[in-house]
């Protein structure tokens, strides 16, 4: 499956740099957005909700996200919340299926600061939390059809697209509304040390793919030797962005978290889960072909999450976009026949 020629080409110039410092080719510095870690901007923040049902798929633009959480959502379904934060150099033209906002969207962009959030709606019992969080709410409800489109190739309520430079330039340059800088949410960039020692000190363990599973959703991903990158599956065949590209990354990020019935519920008595982003836990770091054992900590909804190694150490990612899947389950591995 053919890659995004983007992806190939910044990775190979991101490997050369670390943290959020510019990049230095020859005597110019290129700088290096600081949630990737990868040469480009440093924006407003843009976070959209995407469906991720079978009949979403293939998603657009998600490929362009910085990041990407995947969140478990009623029937034990997922949905996808992405980041965006390269406006208006490096942005695609079309974002989606766009899909309503959930409550556990609030505190988990709560660390990025007063983000745009574009979605379809909200459930009417939730609406008032909406508005009262520190978000700019330019969901489809607030904006008129010129931004969200519906896609005559697909079927409601997977049709809705988001033009998001329109929504930005009427948001930003015509409305003159407030939306943060994209600023460090945690993580840092750095090598992974592959000393034996060092190795066995934060318990990397080699291994081929991994599975995570939620009640009605599961994604693998499979470890690419020769690209050096996870090749993303979703329910256990290729999961291609609408451009026909299989989606990948370096960094996949398992968080553990709690996973509990909210107030809420769909419009059939579906409970919406609230998965907890705030506080301790544990989880993995997928990179460089090892699964590295996790301990997450964010004191407040405010607050960025540190990530750690079991010695204590800082973990740091490569540069890359990021995924990062909240999940109260364990993930299973496959290892290399010589894995010990």
């Amino acid at each position: 499956m053919k890659l995004l020629k983007p992806f190939l080409l910044l990775s190979s110039i991101a490997l050369l740099s670390a943290c959020s410092s510019p990049v230095h080719t020859g005597s110019k510095a290129v700088p290096t957005n600081v949630l990737t870690g990868l040469p480009g901007t440093n924006g407003p923040v843009l976070a959209v909700k995407i469906d991720d049902t079978s009949a979403a798929h293939p998603q657009i633009g998600l490929e362009a996200a910085d990041v990407v959480y995947i969140e478990q959502v009623e029937g034990g379904l997922t949905r996808l919340a992405a980041i965006y934060s390269q406006y208006p150099e490096h942005i695609p033209s079309s974002i989606g299926p766009i899909r309503s906002a959930r409550i556990s969207d609030i505190d988990l962009l709560a660390q990025y600061g007063h983000v745009a959030f574009a979605f379809s709606g909200a459930q009417s019992k939730f609406y008032p939390v909406l508005n009262a969080a520190n978000i700019e709410n330019v969901s489809a409800d607030r904006e008129p059809a010129s931004i969200y489109s519906r896609d005559p190739g697909r079927t409601a309520p997977t049709d809705m697209l988001l033009d998001p430079t329109k929504l930005l330039d009427k948001t930003i340059k015509t409305e003159s509304r407030n939306v943060d800088t994209v600023k460090s949410v945690g993580w840092n960039f750095g090598t992974l040390s592959i000393d034996a020692k060092t190795l066995k000190a934060i318990g990397a363990v080699r291994i081929e793919s991994a599975s995570l599973k939620w009640p009605a959703s599961s994604y693998q991903l499979n470890w690419s030797a020769s690209l050096k990158r996870w090749m993303i599956d979703y329910r256990h065949a290729p999961d291609l962005s609408a451009n026909g590209s299989q989606l990948s990354t370096e960094n996949f990020v398992v968080q553990e978290v709690s996973i509990t019935d909210s107030i809420y519920h769909d419009k059939v008595g579906g409970i919406t889960p609230f998965s907890n982003t705030v506080g301790n836990g544990a989880g993995y770091l997928l990179r460089d072909g090892y699964a590295i054992p996790l301990t997450w900590h964010r004191p407040t909804p405010e607050a960025g999450t540190t990530w750690n190694f079991l010695d204590g150490s800082e973990s740091k990612f490569t540069p890359s976009h990021i995924w990062i899947a909240l999940t109260d389950n364990q993930p299973s591995f496959t290892y290399p026949a010589t894995a010990k």
